[in-house]
């Protein structure tokens, strides 16, 4: 059985969510960021500490003590976009990549997406959800997005999806990852597209699933 090793609160939801499509056999082990624990004034280095990240049994599994982390068999693999590709390879079927140009495609836009957008899109989620927002530096975020957002628009003007023209584990990538700039509804409007592209890819049941899941997580 595959267990992914994190929270519903982590970039774990893009393994649940492609696991769900899957329907590959999956359980959770609960692993709490050390940060959430700081955050209460919890030592998460105490004895007596909730299981986190910095647990030494966590940290041989990953040694940068970060989650998710998918172990099968004794095989452990951490980085969720490249998780979810290779679950995608070990299920096969419309999801995977049909042939060695497919899955250099979904190498592509999980890195782009990885290098270009998620760091911004993160800042802005980061600022939506605080008390009192940064209008600068929300300004230097939506600026930072303007390029990268801009291919991804031309991208899916002549394309219904991110590869193949098909739902695939390409398209669960790249939405967990622009989903982090969601809240801006500003941004998002400029990019009619890929605002509407990534509402198609959130009103599929599995995703559905895993999203209730993750609300009802505690904080």
């Amino acid at each position: 059985m595959i267990t992914i090793w994190g929270v519903y609160r982590s970039r774990a939801t893009r393994n649940i969510w492609a696991l769900e499509e899957l329907g590959l056999e999956w359980r959770l082990r609960p692993v709490i960021q050390a940060y959430r624990l700081e955050a209460k004034e919890i030592d998460p280095r105490a004895p007596d500490a909730p299981f986190n990240t910095r647990s030494p049994e966590f940290l041989r599994l990953s040694p940068a003590g970060a989650i998710p982390v998918m172990e099968e068999a004794g095989f452990v693999l951490t980085e969720s976009l490249a998780i979810n590709l290779w679950l995608a390879q070990k299920a096969g079927g419309p999801l995977a990549p049909k042939d060695a140009r497919e899955t250099a495609q979904m190498m592509q836009w999980a890195l782009y997406g990885a290098t270009w957008i998620e760091e911004h899109a993160l800042a802005i989620q980061t600022l939506f959800a605080a008390e009192e927002r940064e209008e600068s530096a929300l300004s230097v975020a939506e600026a930072k997005l303007a390029r990268p957002l801009a291919v991804l628009e031309a991208h899916l003007a002549t394309h219904s999806h991110m590869v193949g023209g098909r739902f695939t584990v390409a398209d669960i990538n790249m939405a967990e990852i622009l989903r982090y700039a969601q809240a801006d509804a500003a941004l998002m409007a400029r990019f009619p597209r890929a605002k509407g592209w990534l509402e198609l890819c959130q009103a599929r049941p599995a995703f559905k699933k895993m999203w209730q899941a993750r609300l009802a997580e505690p904080v």
